[in-house]
C-alpha cells in the first residue's frame, strides 16, 4: 500500500547528532517524495541550531515542508490527539508515548512502525536489519531499520540532487565566494584546508602542537561547538569568527555554527574534514574527501569495535597498504587507543586517501538511498 505520510519521533542528545539525522530524513521524505512529515521533537531550542528559522516556542509550526512539533519522551502523552500517519518511526530507539501507541494499533490499516538504528559498519548490521519485533500486548509489530555502508542494509541518506550540487560548487568560484563570505573567511591559497569538528579529546594539543611546528602552512576552520572551546584554550585567546589567529604554520579560524547544507559545502571545500558522531561522518564521505573521525565514546568502549569495522571496510576498498595503516593509526590514536597523533605519516598520504575517496563514495551509492529505501520498505509493511 502507498506510504504518504509519516511521523517521526526524534529526541535531542548534547552533540545534535539525533537531530541531525532526522531533520535530514523528515526534509528528502518532504522534498523529494512529496510525503506529508510530522516531525517530534522534544528540545526545539538546541534544534534552533541547526534551523534558525525555528520557533522553539511554538507548538505546531512549518518548516521546509515539514511539520514541527514538540513531545515529551516519558510523558503519559505528550501528542495531544494526532491520528497516526502511515508510517512511523522512532528515531534510535526513543520510546512512543503509550497513548500515540495505542492510537496506532487502532488505526486501520495499522501504519509501518520503525526504529531507525544507528549507524555501524559491523557485519552483523546486515543479519539484522528488518527484523520484526511484535508488541507484547497491542497488534502492531515494530522493524528494526539499520542504516549501512552495504547492500542488504538501509543504506545512508543521500539526496537525489547531492552530487550535481557538489560539482557545481567545485566548478564554481562564485559559489566558492558565497561559501567564505558566509562565514567570514579568506581562503589562504599557499595552505591546507581543514575542516575540525569534534568532541573535546586529548589528542588534539598534540596535533596543534604539530601543525604549529610542520613546514606546511594549515588553514584550520572550526564551527562553534567543543572542539573551538578546545581549541581556544590551547590558544590561550577566545575564538571569534571572522579572526584568524596564528601560531607558526597554523592559522585557526573561527566559523559559526552553520545550517546542514553549508556545512556540506564547507566539507566540499577542504582537504581534510574531521568529523564527529553520525550526520558529519556520512556527509564527510558524500565530500568525497579524505576524513577523520571522532566517533561518540561509549563507556563500555563498544565504538572502538565499530570504527575498526568502519576501517576494515574502507580497507577493502582498493585504497594502498601504507595509506590504509596511516590511517588506521591515526584514527586510533584520534579515538583514544593507540600511539600518539602523527600527523606528518597522515599528512604523506593525504593524496593516495583523496584519489580512493570518489571511488569510495561511489560504492556507498549501491545499497541506495536510506529514504528511499525506508518508503519501499514501509509500503511493504501496511496491508
Amino acid at each position: 500500500m502507498p506510504i504518504r505520510s509519516w511521523d517521526i519521533f526524534c529526541t535531542v542528545i548534547d552533540n545534535f547528532g539525533d537531530i541531525g539525522v532526522c531533520w535530514r530524513l523528515a526534509r528528502q521524505l518532504a522534498q523529494e517524495h512529496g510525503h506529508a512529515v510530522r516531525l517530534w521533537v522534544d528540545d526545539l531550542a538546541s534544534f534552533a541550531r541547526l534551523a534558525p528559522e525555528l520557533d522553539p516556542g511554538a507548538a505546531v509550526q512549518h518548516l521546509a515542508g515539514v511539520e514541527i512539533r514538540p513531545w515529551q519522551p516519558g510523558a503519559p502523552d505528550s501528542t495531544g490527539d494526532a491520528t497516526p500517519h502511515d508510517a512511523v518511526i522512532e528515531a534510535f530507539a526513543c520510546h512512543l508515548p503509550q497513548a500515540f501507541l495505542d492510537r496506532m494499533a487502532a488505526r486501520q490499516p495499522k501504519p509501518a512502525w520503525i526504529n531507525l538504528e544507528y549507524l555501524s559498519a559491523e557485519p552483523w548490521v546486515r543479519e539484522h536489519h528488518a527484523m520484526p519485533s511484535p508488541h507484547p500486548r497491542l497488534p502492531l509489530v515494530k522493524h528494526f531499520f539499520f542504516p549501512g555502508f552495504e547492500p542488504g542494509t538501509g543504506g545512508l541518506l543521500r539526496e537525489s540532487m547531492l552530487g550535481g550540487q557538489r560539482q557545481a560548487f567545485l566548478s564554481g568560484a562564485a559559489a566558492q565566494a558565497a561559501l567564505w563570505h558566509r562565514l567570514g573567511v579568506t581562503p589562504r591559497p599557499d595552505a591546507l584546508r581543514v575542516s575540525l569538528f569534534a568532541y573535546r579529546n586529548p589528542a588534539l594539543p598534540a596535533l596543534l602542537e604539530q601543525w604549529r611546528d610542520g613546514a606546511e602552512a594549515i588553514h584550520c576552520l572550526v564551527p562553534a561547538g567543543l572542539a573551538a572551546s578546545q581549541v581556544a584554550e590551547w590558544l590561550g585567546v577566545p575564538l571569534q569568527p571572522g579572526a584568524p589567529v596564528e601560531r607558526g604554520s597554523l592559522c585557526v579560524q573561527a566559523i559559526p555554527f552553520v545550517r546542514q547544507e553549508h556545512y556540506d559545502e564547507l566539507l566540499w571545500a577542504c582537504e581534510l574534514n574531521f568529523v564527529r558522531g553520525e550526520d558529519s561522518f556520512v556527509r564527510a564521505q558524500w565530500a568525497a574527501r579524505p576524513l577523520v573521525w571522532h566517533i561518540y565514546p561509549q563507556d563500555d568502549a563498544a565504538h572502538r569495535v565499530k570504527l575498526d569495522a568502519w576501517l576494515d571496510l574502507f580497507g577493502q576498498g582498493g585504497v594502498a597498504p601504507e595509506a590504509a595503516a596511516a590511517l588506521t593509526d591515526f584514527w586510533h590514536a584520534w579515538n583514544g587507543y593507540g600511539n600518539a597523533v602523527d600527523w606528518p605519516r597522515l599528512r604523506a598520504q593525504l593524496p593516495a586517501l583523496a584519489a580512493i575517496a570518489p571511488r569510495w563514495e561511489r560504492r556507498l551509492q549501491h545499497p541506495g538511498d536510506l529514504a528511499a529505501n525506508l518508503v519501499a520498505f514501509c509500503e511493504n509493511q501496511v496491508k
